[in-house]
């Protein structure tokens, strides 16, 4: 009865969301929406695809850059007067950038959506890309990046990334470095912008109190107004098949350990629910999961152990990480080996499946709450070539999965067990 009520909630919301589009100089541009009365408010998003760190292959980082530059208001009025004037009518507008979208956001009240698509369209049209906007984020960012260099969660996990993608866009940080940000200049921002913000990578998501035909109309006016570019397929990048192990010395008195591997599945792939349920008993669990279980419960080895799958257009990979005392560094990495090796082998018994299905199924109207998950989610389901209403279908799947294709499932993605590792210690 649970799940039929949960269903039944989830169907409601997925029913309410609708992907229409805008068709202008002979392109389709989608429009996700969902209207949502509770209250007057009104949230959109530009997504530029293919726009993301996946784009940076000539200067890490720069992605990322533009979208702080994006940040630094407009030529006419500049950064701290566009923010005021944003502040006094309660509009919001930033962006930001994933692995493969770069976002441009926009949330107000009812009352101020056309004014709020007003400084939206000033800035897509003439953002600060001046000197001094270059210069105020250069500090931001290398003052960021210097910071960084203490974090060793962060340079094992970008040391694992260079490991297993090497040779690629993804062998560097998101962020970029402190010598790739010192190297970016005017003309790669603009160049970055006029070549992806552009309406033939545009997917539009907007949702809240707002009638979509009147929507439609007014985004039109921005979109016809941006220039058309060109789209372009996605690459996808392989992770390195090959076991490698780096260590970097830095004076810590704990050992960070990131591991990883590749994992062969396909973003349409629809077995990716096994993939959900098999993740979250080895290591997304968190108490419970076997990693955890292993590593800290009855070794003591660390305080949390952790691993999950990607799965995008761009890359699909496993990896993990923990921390522990520098005299237990082998031990860890030795229990995490045979753990993950045991796992494939063997795969799961009937009460973790069971547990893991009352987890994931009783705590799905968590994930659909806001107005923002669940565009969020009606975007990634047409992102992924899913059709709408997907998540409940998943869900269907999950609660009938049986323990025998499971295990038949965990059996077949052995290539788990070819793991590099990127250990930070003194």
């Amino acid at each position: 009865m649970k799940f039929i009520a949960i269903l039944l909630i989830l169907g409601q919301i997925l029913m309410a969301a609708t992907i229409e589009h805008i068709e202008l100089k002979g392109i389709k541009i989608p429009v996700i929406f969902e209207n949502d009365k509770r209250l007057p408010l009104v949230t959109m998003q530009f997504v530029f695809t293919n726009s993301g760190s996946i784009s940076d292959t000539d200067k890490a980082g720069l992605a990322k850059f533009s979208a702080k530059m994006m940040g630094e208001g407009t030529q006419e009025l500049g950064s701290s007067a566009f923010a005021e004037a944003l502040d006094s009518k309660a509009i919001h507008i930033s962006s930001s950038t994933g692995s493969e979208t770069f976002v441009m956001e926009m949330s107000c009240l009812k009352e101020q959506f056309d004014e709020g698509l007003n400084f939206f369209n000033m800035l897509l049209k003439n953002p600060n890309i001046s000197d001094e906007a270059l210069k105020n984020v250069k500090t931001k960012t290398i003052g960021s990046l210097t910071s960084k260099e203490n974090d060793f969660d962060y340079v094992a996990s970008n040391e694992l990334k260079a490991l297993m993608f090497k040779g690629s866009v993804f062998e560097n940080p998101s962020s970029g470095t402190v010598e790739s940000v010192e190297s970016i200049k005017l003309s790669d921002v603009e160049k970055f912008i006029k070549s992806h913000l552009v309406s033939s990578r545009l997917i539009i998501v907007i949702g809240g109190d707002i009638n979509l035909k009147d929507a439609k109309v007014k985004i039109a006016k921005i979109v016809n107004e941006m220039p058309k570019g060109k789209s372009s397929k996605i690459i996808n990048y392989k992770p390195s098949a090959e076991i490698k192990t780096s260590i970097l010395k830095r004076e810590t008195e704990q050992a960070y350990i990131y591991f990883g591997s590749p994992y062969h599945m396909d973003v349409d792939s629809e077995d990716y629910y096994k993939a959900r349920v098999a993740t979250y008993i080895l290591g997304t669990g968190g108490f419970g999961s076997r990693l955890m279980e292993e590593i800290r419960v009855k070794r003591g080895l660390a305080y949390s152990a952790y691993a999950r799958v990607h799965v995008s257009k761009s890359r699909s990979y496993f990896n993990g990480y923990l921390q522990t005392k520098l005299d237990s560094l082998d031990e860890a990495r030795k229990t995490v080996n045979d753990v993950i090796a045991t796992f494939v082998k063997n795969g799961v018994t009937k009460e973790e499946l069971e547990q893991t299905k009352k987890f994931l199924l009783g705590s799905e109207p968590l994930r659909v709450e806001t107005m923002s998950q669940r565009l969020s989610r009606t975007f990634m389901e047409y992102y992924k070539g899913k059709e709408l209403g997907y998540s409940a279908k998943e869900l269907k799947l999950i609660k009938n999965l049986k323990l025998k294709d499971l295990n038949k499932f965990i059996k077949k993605h052995s290539e788990i067990n070819n793991l590099s590792y990127a250990i930070v210690t003194k």
